[in-house]
């Protein structure tokens, strides 16, 4: 039975199914409320996917804010209203010595919490502004973090924990570019965006350093399409915005996003 559950899935993601099983297999026969810590978006895909699976459960997921990549599942039996239960986060407000830019990024503040010895699963979506940053967290780390975030990078800063009604969020930025390529595969694209030659873009592809969609991927002539978001570890992330036809010499005009 589990064997062809797992036939749906990356390999790597075996562990995962394994835990999502138990949690629902739990709310369905112990009648339990499961609440999660903070899951990707292929994450949520695959918990969804096999909650849809068991009538005998409900499922809802909520990042603190309905843009959210980064959410909690509420799992519990069907019977259960999930809509006014509390998912549990909270804002961790962080901020440099007066009101002066602080000259952060999404790395630093994500480094300095994982240097406290926090799992990145316990952290939801990071906001950097000019001059502030706003953490979404489990609250069961809210007052931790808020005790012990003393310095991020080498600035030292002042925290504060907020309601999530006051959070500010922070739309992602993206520096369009645009390309005309032979074919839609994973590797010349990702060559052009981020200026690498193909033969280079194909062993961190194959050393399974690249997600598509949160999903890992392998294979450089995977086909990309519209709406695919691509990460790969240590060059960043984008988007493939738009597939705008063809060039008078049969190339494809592709648009993407690089998040900056």
């Amino acid at each position: 039975m589990k064997q062809a559950i797992y036939d749906h899935f990356h390999p790597d993601e075996k562990a995962f199914v394994d835990r999502a099983l138990e949690w629902i297999e739990r709310s369905a026969q112990q009648h339990e409320l499961k609440r999660t810590d903070f899951l990707d978006p292929r994450q949520a895909q695959i918990v969804t996917m096999l909650a849809n699976r068991n009538q005998d459960v409900g499922i809802r997921l909520d990042g603190g804010y309905p843009e959210a990549e980064r959410k909690r599942a509420l799992i519990a039996p069907d019977y259960r209203s999930l809509e006014d239960e509390p998912i549990g986060v909270s804002v961790l407000s962080v901020s440099g010595p007066g009101q002066d830019r602080i000259d952060l990024d999404h790395g630093d503040f994500l480094g300095a919490l994982l240097g406290l010895g926090i799992k990145r699963d316990r952290i939801g979506d990071i906001h950097v502004h000019d001059d502030f940053c706003h953490i979404v967290v489990m609250d069961e780390i809210a007052d931790y973090l808020n005790i012990h975030l003393r310095q991020v990078h080498r600035l030292n800063v002042m925290t504060d924990v907020l309601p999530i009604e006051e959070l500010r969020s922070v739309i992602p930025k993206l520096e369009e570019i645009s390309l005309t390529v032979a074919s839609m595969r994973l590797d010349g694209i990702a060559s052009d965006v981020y200026r690498i030659s193909r033969s280079k873009i194909v062993d961190p592809i194959r050393a399974g350093r690249c997600r598509v969609n949160w999903k890992s991927e392998e294979d450089p002539s995977g086909q990309l399409k519209e709406g695919d978001v691509v990460s790969f570890k240590g060059l960043g992330r984008f988007k493939v915005l738009e597939v705008d036809g063809m060039t008078k010499k049969g190339r494809i005009r592709v648009k993407v996003g690089k998040f900056i």
